[in-house]
């Protein structure tokens, strides 16, 4: 009976690792190399429409690989939603103000996603860019930006915001939202440093007649 009892401890403990194992592979994959997520507001319409589900490449994250102007990509979301002129002439960098401190709170935030909002955008401008919106464009270094993924009639204006007529700082990133009326982006918030890039959408996955490969 003992040599019984012993087995089927060894079992449950056997069990018990493997589980452990595999939520800690299926983390690190999440985190590093890609995961679902869905489209929770309006602000990329009509190239995405909420409710939507998408893959996103986090290998972007992982190699600190600066995207390319036109893909859309997520981000974590500022602390300050809108930024004066007197903050932008300081620094046109988005404020992150409330990071966590303790090394669980890092991990529950950072890796778990717990209680972390994320935004979606399509990067305008890369580093070193002069932006610029005026009469409803988007100018990129005194030359108007060609943007065939939105609606014939499309007007950008300042989105509420300041950030209207800036030069992308290092190692950060200005994007914004498709449906321009719609979207609270880096015209409030300043521009995104690399670090807080999560992903760049990859592939819609649902519905499936829309399933396939997302282009600029």
């Amino acid at each position: 009976m003992k040599e019984e009892t012993k087995a089927r401890i060894k079992d449950i403990i056997e069990w018990i690792v493997c589980i452990i194992i595999a939520l800690i592979i299926a983390i690190a994959f999440r985190f590093f190399v890609g995961t679902p997520t869905i489209v929770q507001q309006p602000s990329m319409v009509p190239t995405l429409q909420p409710n939507q589900r998408l893959w996103l490449n986090r290998w972007v994250r992982t190699t600190k690989k600066m995207p390319s102007r036109g893909d859309i990509i997520t981000f974590e979301a500022p602390s300050q939603i809108d930024l004066t002129s007197a903050e932008i002439a300081d620094s046109s960098i988005a404020r992150y103000e409330n990071e966590p401190t303790s090394i669980w709170n890092k991990f529950s935030y950072y890796v778990l996603e717990v209680n972390k909002t994320s935004y979606i955008k399509r990067v305008i401008g890369l580093p070193g860019d002069h932006v610029e919106i005026r009469n409803g464009k988007v100018y990129i270094n005194s030359q108007e930006l060609q943007e065939n993924y939105l609606p014939s009639g499309i007007v950008t204006d300042n989105g509420h915001g300041n950030c209207t007529d800036i030069i992308v700082p290092d190692n950060c990133v200005f994007a914004m939202g498709d449906n321009r009326a719609q979207s609270s982006d880096c015209r409030r918030f300043g521009c995104i440093p690399l670090e807080k890039i999560e992903s760049k959408v990859w592939i819609r996955i649902w519905p499936l007649n829309l399933f396939g490969k997302i282009d600029k």
